[in-house]
């Protein structure tokens, strides 16, 4: 089933202030919260859509891919984008949108008033030829990512009882003031280390490689951002695991250059070529393929191979593979040779007679994508 648009989730124009974004997510948020609709599937759903949408528009980056890109700037498969959050990513994220501004009657941290602990990010770059961009690719890539040690056990913290919260009463000129924040000594997860081996580091965690299979879809750009989720750094105690950031690096292709979807090729030919027309065979991101120059062609004239660019990253097809040919004009010439172009130098079919079709490079750059 496609997503529905982030937008329309949230009741929001594109031109939305941040201010805007976030009321508009609280207002969702109170709307479908599990403490008000139990055992609602439906209230969840929505709830969670809510939330998935905010975590893309609320952040600069994210907004401007999604606006530029859609869905598919996040959805990559294996757990790629904004999608696949769970009660424990939206507590954990945005519990600060829900803290004391539900009445008091919501928990705040998914029904149980416990927070549960997020593991850190980890960011890697990923670096990806043409013909893998143009055809999509998996990756398998190495990573050095904590997690928990055999043998540690933890238990309940003393302070805040499990909670994961204090509270604290303070004495203002408004009269007894009630606040709540996570608690200092677990960091909100509720539970602290009881047992850990030698190994370990104070929250119980060792760092371990692991190869992770990662699946890039076509289309993707430089620079471009995809979330791996839940294979970050692990979390101590209850907690859910981080995820990995994967930054996309295009690397140059030695005869492809590429333009948005497009791609540019150039071809080059002798004269005699160019006289008598030729074929030739190139290379594109899915093998070689072999064109036809006409006799008598110019040089800068463009020969468009529709369907032969790179996938959109928004499903709206491929790009095109633009040919840009250029005539070689010899630098030394053997007697003969000379001979000969002199004395065809002003012999009628040797001047230049430019006709509509005959015209300047930007002149046909411009007509392609006007």
């Amino acid at each position: 089933m496609a997503k529905r648009d982030y937008y329309d989730i949230l009741g929001i124009s594109k031109g939305a202030t941040s201010a805007e974004i976030k009321k508009a997510y609280r207002k969702k948020a109170i709307e479908y919260h599990p403490d008000k609709n139990p055992n609602n599937k439906e209230a969840e759903a929505k709830f969670k859509e809510a939330a998935e949408a905010y975590e893309v528009l609320s952040n600069a980056d994210k907004k401007a891919r999604y606006d530029q890109f859609g869905h598919q700037a996040f959805e990559g498969g294996g757990g790629f984008g904004g999608g696949g959050m769970n009660m424990e990513d939206i507590f954990s994220q945005f519990g600060d949108i829900f803290g004391g501004g539900f009445g008091g009657g919501f928990s705040g941290f998914g029904g149980g008033g416990q927070r549960r602990v997020k593991g850190s990010n980890l960011r890697i770059r990923v670096k990806l030829t043409l013909e893998e961009i143009a055809n999509g690719v998996e990756k398998k890539i190495k990573v050095k990512r904590k997690v928990q040690a055999p043998g540690t056990s933890y238990k309940t913290c003393s302070t805040c009882h499990g909670s994961g919260q204090v509270t604290r009463i303070t004495n203002t000129i408004l009269g007894r003031m009630q606040t709540s924040a996570p608690c200092n000594v677990c960091g909100g997860a509720g539970q602290t280390i009881d047992k850990k081996p030698a190994d370990a580091d104070a929250q119980g965690l060792i760092v371990s490689d692991e190869t992770v299979s990662i699946k890039i879809p076509p289309g993707v750009v430089d620079g471009m951002q995809l979330k791996v989720s839940g294979k970050g750094n692990e979390a101590p105690g209850n907690g859910i695991a981080g995820d990995i950031i994967v930054v996309i690096e295009e690397e140059q292709h030695d005869k492809l250059q590429r333009e948005g979807d497009n791609l540019h090729y150039d071809l080059y030919i002798s004269y005699p070529d160019a006289v008598l027309g030729t074929s030739k065979e190139i290379d594109t991101v899915t093998g070689k393929v072999r064109i036809k120059v006409e006799a008598g062609v110019q040089s800068g004239k463009i020969l468009r191979l529709r369907g032969k660019g790179i996938p959109s990253i928004n499903g709206y097809g491929k790009g095109d593979l633009l040919v840009h040919v250029n005539v070689w004009t010899p630098k030394t010439l053997s007697k003969q040779q000379r001979d000969f172009f002199e004395t065809m130098q002003n012999d009628e079919h040797f001047q230049p007679k430019p006709d509509s079709s005959d015209k300047s490079f930007f002149e046909k750059v411009k007509d392609m994508f006007s």
